[in-house]
């Protein structure tokens, strides 16, 4: 379904779905020349987790809405700019109390979660008086002005907060990946640091070795180009060489079969350009790299070929792309062995962050050190006055204990008298 297919766009973004290439049967090829074909239950094809922290909700009101038919209908006939500019929320108003109801529920459910969130966020700044009325204003996935109802607003804002977030996430993992990199390299050399020179130049040459041998691996072909794909109709589908026809791999890699190559779906095509490089036996070879080098070879296909930016790909678009000169002749692909990630000078300040951020700790630790040490003696000091009264309740107790046993004659008189 379109409406599906668009705001779940950002479910194919996780690196754990990204390992598996999924499999169609083609439609226009005999299923049993396919290597291992087995039909696919769109229904049950789980979108993976998007990383966002509102991803739950968005998928419980993807949910709900589907239940409902006059709403579904309309969607099924909107296109995406409909969608995505959020006009079809006001279609919303339309839909069964029933629907509405559920909605509602969800969002109060939301709220009480962003809530619960905050508080914990200002409980650990010791903060008071919490005003969770101004603070929810720093969502913007849904309306805070009205907690107890999903209005056309709230869908509107969930469309939209959910489009700007998938369009900002390639960029922020890029950056995590640049991150990652410089702290590898960062611990390096403190290492290296740690070590006699004799060391320091065993460990220098076999971290070359490591590097030479990374690079030692096959032709990786251009995401995208025929020779990248017909390998992958060839040993991934099983299929003849001499047979392939981008309309029938176009529709036996559209596996939930909505009419467009989603991010996921394109992802997958490029398992095979990858076991080239990557293996996860090999210590030379970094699992992370990998899916770095998987979302490069995603956002390089769909510039290419995703013509209306929206970031799926239609058997139009497709095919458009597979007439240009680059799916035939396409220039050598740099993989990320043959690129520098970062400078000297990043590398530089990204340390000179990484001791403050260091230095910060260390204080935190410090002073929490002291808060340990001020809440232990006085856990001493309460010990001993808790002992000390115990002490004195114990001597009362004694004292009281003798006066009551203390000797006396018969007929209660004591048999000690005074002098006269």
């Amino acid at each position: 379904m379109r409406w599906s297919t668009i705001l779940q766009q950002c479910y194919f973004l996780s690196v754990t779905c990204l390992l598996t290439a999924l499999e169609a049967v083609p439609i226009d090829i005999d299923k049993t020349k396919v290597k291992g074909a087995q039909p696919v239950d769109s229904a049950k094809i789980e979108p993976p987790d998007t990383g966002l922290y509102y991803d739950e909700y968005l998928k419980q009101v993807i949910d709900v809405l589907e239940t409902d038919n006059h709403f579904r209908e309309k969607l099924q006939k909107a296109d995406i700019e409909e969608i995505k500019s959020g006009r079809l929320s006001k279609e919303l108003d339309l839909v069964s109390h029933h629907v509405r109801t559920k909605l509602d529920e969800l969002k109060r459910q939301e709220v009480g979660r962003l809530r619960m969130l905050i508080k914990a966020k200002l409980d650990s700044l010791h903060d008071t008086g919490i005003d969770y009325h101004a603070l929810l204003k720093q969502f913007d996935h849904l309306n805070h002005m009205n907690p107890d109802k999903f209005e056309s607003t709230d869908l509107d804002m969930l469309i939209k907060a959910a489009t700007s977030d998938l369009e900002n996430y390639d960029k922020t993992r890029h950056e995590e990946f640049k991150k990652y990199e410089m702290m590898k390299e960062h611990e390096r050399r403190e290492y290296l640091k740690t070590l006699s020179e004799e060391k320091r130049k065993e460990e220098e040459s076999k971290f070359e070795e490591m590097k030479k041998k990374h690079e030692n691996h096959p032709k990786v072909n251009h995401p995208g180009s025929k020779d990248q794909l017909k390998e992958v109709w060839e040993e991934a589908d099983g299929l003849d060489p001499n047979d392939f026809d981008p309309k029938t791999f176009f529709k036996l890699h559209d596996v939930n079969n909505d009419g467009f190559l989603d991010e996921q779906e394109l992802e997958a095509l490029f398992t095979k350009e990858l076991e080239k490089v990557y293996d996860p036996k090999n210590e030379e070879d970094d699992m992370v790299e990998m899916e770095e080098e998987r979302l490069r070879m995603r956002e390089h296909v769909m510039n290419e070929v995703d013509s209306n930016k929206d970031r799926l790909v239609t058997l139009e678009e497709f095919l458009k792309a597979t007439e240009k000169k680059e799916f035939l002749e396409p220039d050598s692909w740099e993989t990320l062995d043959q690129q520098q990630f970062f400078t000297e000078e990043e590398l530089k300040e990204y340390e000179n962050l990484i001791s403050l951020q260091e230095n910060e700790l260390k204080k935190k630790a410090g002073e929490l050190q002291k808060q340990k040490e001020e809440l232990q003696r006085q856990h001493d000091q309460l010990e001993a006055q808790k002992l000390e009264y115990h002490q004195v309740i114990q001597q009362m107790e004694q004292k009281k204990l003798q006066q009551e046993l203390s000797p006396s004659v018969p007929g209660g008189e004591s048999k000690f008298k005074p002098r006269m």
